[in-house]
């Protein structure tokens, strides 16, 4: 029996940032995982109209949360592009300089 003043607790939705802004995952992983894959699948179709490639690494961000080989790949990205914008910064800093 469950008394009134309990409440299910849940730990908070999965999100990720994209751009400045956030969005959540579904709760359930089976739900998750589903749309991992499926935008994955998807993407593959992306020269069909309004299906495109850019499914396929937005599937991978949501599988990410799921399974450490993604999450992996998806760090190592994250820290390549960073350094790539760091260089690219201080280049132009430099450029501007002389």
């Amino acid at each position: 029996m469950r008394n009134e003043d309990e409440q299910e607790i849940r730990p908070p939705a999965p999100t990720f940032s994209l751009m400045g802004r956030d969005f959540s995952l579904p709760q359930s992983r089976a739900q998750r995982i589903a749309l991992g894959v499926g935008l994955i699948v998807l993407g593959t179709f992306g020269f069909l109209p309004v299906l495109g490639f850019w499914m396929i690494p937005l599937g991978l961000l949501v599988l990410s949360y799921e399974f450490a080989g993604v999450r992996r790949l998806r760090r190592r990205a994250i820290v390549w592009w960073e350094r790539r914008r760091q260089k690219k910064r201080s280049g132009a800093r430099r450029r501007e300089s002389q």
